[in-house]
């Protein structure tokens, strides 16, 4: 294996690579000798010291350079990760999504292949914008954490992954609360309640689902549709007593007088019986 645990993500080396570079840094830098004329190796070390040097675009080149030259050397596997590694150092993810999904093409069974995937996962998550923009980028960042988890479900980079895929989903949740919201307060409670019925069924693990049921609560009761909002604060009792939404909810209910037990039949009384059963929690 080339990198041992997490030593990968810094390329290490930099004592060796001062020594490389003491005896050709100045042909590097002067430009006089033609780039084939060095070693696949003597190439590698000084993409690495350019990354030492945080110069991670310099750094990708030079591992471009390894792999063009040296195409069918140990050195060239090498350089196309690191080059996928330096990429996304460089915040270039679409080039890193790339040398990653070269490096899986060409060397599948790689043990090194469980990081490249990982990578290409991590060039979707680090671009995961703000709420209130579009949310596509954090689907794909699932997905892509989905097969490192599925694939390498025994590597380090799994378990990395599946915090990440918490946090993205979480993050999915979120963009439809701000929506939630935004028509609640413009007083489009059927918009509004089509948003936070989405974060109860589809995002029920996330930390939004109190909020959620607590705005369904208000969005009901300005609708006159007490069963419904008494439903929702069942529900918000059963599973979230001792968070601040369910203060509020209980609060909202009672002054009302209706208690928060389930009521009528909808759709919140299907997830009301699964919470019973036990089943969405």
């Amino acid at each position: 294996m080339i990198f041992g645990n997490s030593r990968h993500r810094m390329a290490g080396a930099t004592i060796l690579v001062a020594l490389i570079l003491s005896g050709c840094g100045n042909s590097f830098s002067s430009r006089q000798q033609p780039l084939d004329s060095f070693s696949a190796e003597d190439i590698y070390k000084r993409a690495e010291f350019e990354l030492e040097a945080k110069k991670p675009d310099e750094a990708a080149r030079y591992f471009g350079e390894v792999e063009r030259l040296y195409p069918y050397s140990e050195w060239a596997k090498r350089a196309l990760i690191m080059q996928a590694f330096a990429y996304h150092r460089d915040e270039d993810y679409e080039a890193a999504r790339s040398s990653a999904q070269r490096f899986l093409d060409f060397y599948p069974a790689d043990e090194d292949a469980a990081y490249a995937q990982y990578l290409m996962a991590l060039s979707y998550y680090d671009q995961i914008d703000d709420v209130g923009r579009d949310q596509g980028l954090t689907f794909q960042a699932l997905q892509a954490m989905r097969e490192v988890i599925e694939k390498y479900p025994d590597s380090e980079y799994a378990r990395s992954s599946i915090l990440k895929f918490d946090l993205a989903f979480d993050h999915l949740a979120a963009k439809e609360m701000e929506i939630g919201r935004y028509y609640l307060k413009r007083k489009h409670y059927p918009a509004s309640i089509n948003r936070f019925r989405v974060v109860v069924e589809e995002f029920q693990t996330t930390t939004h689902t109190p909020e959620a049921l607590f705005r369904l609560i208000e969005a009901y009761l300005s609708l006159g549709l007490n069963a419904e909002a008494q439903t929702a604060g069942a529900i918000l009792g059963h599973n979230f007593r001792s968070s601040e939404w369910y203060q509020d909810g209980f609060t909202l209910l009672t002054g009302r007088g209706l208690a928060l037990e389930p009521s009528g039949k909808s759709w919140l009384s299907d997830v009301y019986r699964q919470v019973l059963k036990g089943e969405w929690l």
